[in-house]
């Protein structure tokens, strides 16, 4: 997993982490929305990539935790939003499988952009309730072959960058050339389709409910190719089944949403919500023993509003930073 400090809930670093990702998310909503309005596109993409990088660094949970509660609770700026999760989850599954770092970038670089064509019909998309009409159907058919065209247009200089994108969406399972080369454009972009489509399924749309994050997991990493399912479990073994932002049910009938990731992915530091009546509790109380989880629970069915700071600094206190780096419960 990937490493995270500890920051002092009371230094106001935090606070200041959630002005950075909300600022670097609707600075990528702009350059998607007007590619054709920005001066070196390639490398105000290269940019964003570097400081999601930074701002990872700094917590990776506290980052997961706020895109999940994003992608999992707002269809409002739909394609930024989900380009942006998509690359944050490329990140930190790139260092579980160890990729070369002009790998990773190029990955990183094309969940940003792999859908700039159908930018504006994601975001009509999220809020539409009827069904594609032939026209929206014609749009997305093919767009990551017209995506890679238009960044080629605005001086996207690599060749894999463009290639990961242009098969992204249809990105065949099982290829031998992606088995034999994990680092190469057909390994990455079923990475990158897996991810697609894991991102998907957990957002909400108007004529539809987001899943839970165990039910898309498991849609995405069953099967019998072998490719697929390696993907898969590096996904889980660097989020988890349940990452932070998303919600669970404990066997004993209370509710909880995901702080922070432990060491085992079906393990994580929960806060519990809810008595085993489903009635919020006055205070969320932290929970260090979540494997007595017995379920992922939908954000939708949740009903009620969270107080996120208070969360967070619950999540900051219950851990501690450890020589591998990876969050454990605050003895």
């Amino acid at each position: 997993m990937q490493s995270s400090d500890a920051l002092d809930p009371n230094d106001g670093r935090y606070e200041e982490l959630l002005a950075r990702w909300a600022d670097l998310e609707a600075g990528l909503s702009v350059l998607l929305s007007v590619p054709s309005h920005v001066h070196s596109f390639a490398a105000k993409i290269a940019q964003y990539d570097r400081w999601a990088r930074e701002l990872l660094a700094q917590d990776t949970d506290l980052a997961l935790y706020l895109l999940f509660q994003l992608a999992a609770t707002s269809s409002a700026g739909y394609s930024a939003s989900h380009a942006l999760i998509c690359a944050v989850l490329c990140e930190v599954t790139a260092n579980e499988l160890q990729l070369p770092t002009a790998a990773r970038s190029h990955l990183v670089r094309a969940a940003m952009t792999m859908n700039l064509s159908i930018t504006q019909l994601q975001d009509e998309l999220a809020t539409q309730t009827g069904r594609l009409t032939p026209e929206q159907q014609a749009a997305l058919h093919g767009h990551g072959i017209r995506s890679a065209a238009l960044l080629h247009k605005h001086g996207v200089p690599s060749s894999q960058w463009l290639d990961i994108v242009a098969r992204h969406h249809d990105a065949e399972s099982g290829s031998h050339a992606a088995v034999a080369n994990p680092a190469g454009s057909e390994a990455l972009a079923q990475l990158l389709h897996l991810i697609d489509r894991y991102g998907a399924m957990i957002s909400p749309r108007a004529s539809r409910a987001g899943r839970d994050v165990g039910e898309s997991l498991r849609m995405l990493t069953t099967g019998s190719d072998p490719m697929r399912e390696r993907l898969g479990h590096a996904l889980v073994n660097t989020i988890g089944m349940y990452p932070p932002g998303t919600f669970v049910r404990l066997v004993d009938g209370t509710t909880a949403v995901v702080l922070r990731r432990s060491r085992d992915p079906q393990m994580p530091i929960v806060a519990v919500l809810t008595d085993p009546a489903g009635q919020p509790l006055p205070q969320a109380k932290l929970h260090r023993d979540a494997g007595r989880i017995k379920s992922a629970v939908a954000a939708h069915t949740i009903g009620m509003r969270l107080n996120h700071r208070t969360l967070v600094q619950l999540g900051l206190f219950a851990v501690r930073p450890t020589r591998r780096g990876v969050a454990t419960a605050a003895d």
